[in-house]
C-alpha cells in the first residue's frame, strides 16, 4: 500500500529539527509528502551523525552540534523566528529550555516527550519526585500559567504519549455505543471525565506488545531495541509512574504521593524496567509489561478527573505496560542484573528486521463489558511499503507527530496544550493512513484469571482492576 502524496497545507515559515535519531528520519519524508515545505526551509541540529546521509539525499542543511544549556541559545537563536516551527526529536536536551525559547521567538513547538537535560533523569541531588514525569510535566504547566496563551506548543505528542489519548476517546466513544448508552460526542474535558465515570471506567493501560526481530540477535554486552536505546534507557531508569483512581483500595507499599501539583498521579520507588504489570492486547492476549513512566500516564489521568470544586469525585487509573521487542526484554534483563549500568554496545534495530509488528493501543477496563482495547496494529512489512527510513514502531510514533504538527500549522496560536486537549478525530485523520490497522476488541481477560487458587490472600477478589491485582510482585 502506498500513500498518495496529497498535501494537507502550506508552511511558508523555517523548519528546525532537534535531533535526528529513528523518529527524526522517520518523519521527515512524511512531512515533505504532506506539508507544502521546501527543503531549503529546513535545518536539523543534532548531536550525532546518524541520518546525514538521509538529510543530503533531500537536501536538507545538517547541522552536527550538541545543545548544552551553554549553547543552545547561540545555535538556535538564529534559526527561529515568529512562526517557525521548531520539532524537537532529541534525547538530553531540555524541551522547558526549548520551549522558553520558543516563546521568546515566536516560534511553534512540538515533541514526543518531555525531556531534561543530561543527567536529569538520574540526578542524584534530586529526589525521586522532582525527576520524575509528573515534575515535568508540571513544570510545562507553569510555563502555561506564566505565558498564558502565545503560540502552539504541544509537548508529548508521539504515539504514546500522544495519539493513545486519541484512542482512548474513540474507545470511549465506541463503549458508549456498544453498551446503549445515547450520548452526544463530548466537546469539553468535562464531558469526556463524566462520560468516563458514566462508562465505569476503572483503569486504562497503554498496552503494547512488540513482536519485531532481527538478524543478527542480540548479542552478550548489547542493548538492541526498535527504538532509541538512550531515550528508552533514560525513562526506564526514572521511578514507575502511574495516574492513581479513585477506585484503589490499597495504596503500594513503596509507592509515593507528590507534595506538589495536580495530584493525578503517583510514583513507586523503583525504576520502570524493574516494575512489571499484567495487561492484555488482542493479538498477544495476556503478558507482562513494564511499567516505564509515561506523560500519558499522568495527562490522562488529569484530564479524565470529575471534581466537585477541590474534591475529586472520579478519576480513573492510567499506566503504560510495554512488552518491547524480545531482543529489548533480554537486554533490560541483562541491564538490570548489573544494576541499570547501560551496556556499552547498543543497536537500534531498524534495517535488520525481517519480521514482526507493533501492537499499541489503549486499553479500558471495568466497564459493563470488561475490557476494551483500541488501537494500531502494524507489520514491518507494511511500515516500510508506507515510508522509507521506518520500522513499525517508528512509523507510529512519526503517524503522532504528523497529525500533531499539521494540526499546530493550521491553529498556530492555541498556547501550550497536552494531547488530551486536541481534537482526536482531526489529529487521527492525518496519522491513520501510516497506522496500519486500527481497531477494537472487547475481551473478558482480567489480570486474576487463572490466579484465584494461587496465592489469594495476595489479592483482591472483589474488584479484578485494583492495582494490586495488576502489578506483578
Amino acid at each position: 500500500m502506498m500513500i498518495p502524496d496529497k498535501k494537507l497545507l502550506s508552511f511558508p515559515n523555517r523548519l528546525v529539527f532537534v535531533g535526528f535519531g529513528c523518529v527524526g528520519q522517520g518523519v521527515l519524508p512524511l512531512i515533505l509528502r504532506h506539508i507544502g515545505i521546501a527543503p531549503a526551509q529546513i535545518t536539523i541540529v543534532t548531536a550525532h551523525d546518524r541520518g546525514q546521509a538521509e538529510a543530503r539525499e533531500y537536501g536538507i542543511k545538517f547541522v552536527l552540534n550538541p545543545l548544552t544549556r551553554e549553547n543552545f541559545r547561540s545555535v538556535l537563536g538564529g534559526l527561529l523566528g515568529p512562526g517557525d516551527f521548531l520539532l524537537n526529536l532529541s534525547v538530553d536536551v531540555s524541551s522547558i529550555a526549548l520551549m522558553e525559547l520558543c516563546q521568546e521567538k515566536g516560534a511553534l513547538y512540538l515533541d514526543s516527550c518531555i525531556e531534561p537535560w543530561a543527567g536529569g533523569y538520574t540526578d542524584s541531588s534530586l529526589t525521586a519526585s522532582q525527576r520524575s514525569n509528573y515534575a515535568m510535566r508540571e513544570a510545562v504547566v507553569a510555563l502555561r500559567q506564566r505565558f498564558g496563551g502565545g503560540p502552539t506548543m504541544i509537548p508529548t505528542h508521539g504515539a504514546n504519549p500522544g495519539l493513545v489519548s486519541h484512542w482512548v476517546k474513540q474507545a470511549l466513544v465506541n463503549i458508549a455505543r456498544d453498551t446503549g448508552i445515547d450520548t452526544p460526542t463530548p466537546k469539553t474535558r468535562e464531558a469526556w471525565a463524566e462520560l468516563s465515570r458514566r462508562l465505569g471506567i476503572k483503569t486504562i493501560h497503554c498496552a503494547e506488545r512488540d513482536t519485531q526481530l532481527a538478524h543478527p540477535p542480540k548479542r552478550v554486552g548489547e542493548f538492541c531495541n526498535t527504538w532509541s536505546v538512550e531515550a528508552f534507557v533514560g525513562e526506564g531508569s526514572q521511578p514507575a509512574e502511574l495516574g492513581w483512581g479513585t477506585h484503589e483500595k490499597h495504596f503500594p507499599a513503596d509507592g509515593r504521593r507528590h507534595d506538589f501539583g495536580c495530584q493525578a498521579a503517583i510514583y513507586l520507588q523503583r525504576p520502570g524496567v524493574t516494575t512489571r504489570v499484567r495487561t492484555w492486547t488482542p493479538l498477544e492476549g495476556p503478558m507482562h509489561g513494564y511499567l516505564v513512566t509515561h506523560g500519558e500516564s499522568i495527562s490522562i489521568a488529569d484530564y479524565l478527573t470529575v471534581r466537585d470544586g477541590d474534591h475529586v469525585l472520579y478519576r480513573p487509573t492510567v499506566h503504560y505496560a510495554y512488552h518491547p521487542c524480545d531482543a529489548a526484554v533480554l537486554s533490560l534483563h541483562e541491564l538490570n542484573g548489573k544494576n541499570l549500568r547501560l551496556q556499552d554496545n547498543r543497536r537500534e534495530l531498524m534495517h535488520d528486521i525481517y519480521d514482526g509488528h507493533d501492537e499499541l493501543g489503549a486499553l479500558l477496563a471495568g466497564h459493563a463489558r470488561g475490557a476494551y482495547w483500541y488501537g494500531s496494529r502494524l507489520a514491518v512489512q507494511e511500515a516500510r511499503k508506507l515510508a522509507p527510513y521506518n520500522n513499525a514502531t517508528s512509523l507510529q510514533v512519526a503517524a503522532g507527530v504528523l497529525g500533531a504538527m499539521a494540526w499546530a500549522m493550521r491553529n498556530p496560536s492555541a498556547g501550550i496544550l497536552d494531547p488530551d486537549e486536541l481534537p482526536y478525530e482531526q489529529v487521527l485523520e492525518v496519522a491513520s493512513p501510516y497506522l496500519g490497522t486500527q481497531a477494537g476488541a472487547y475481551t473478558d481477560w482480567t489480570p486474576l484469571e487463572g490466579r484465584g487458587v494461587l496465592f489469594p490472600e495476595d489479592l483482591d477478589l472483589s474488584d479484578p482492576w485494583q492495582f494490586k491485582n495488576v502489578r506483578v510482585m
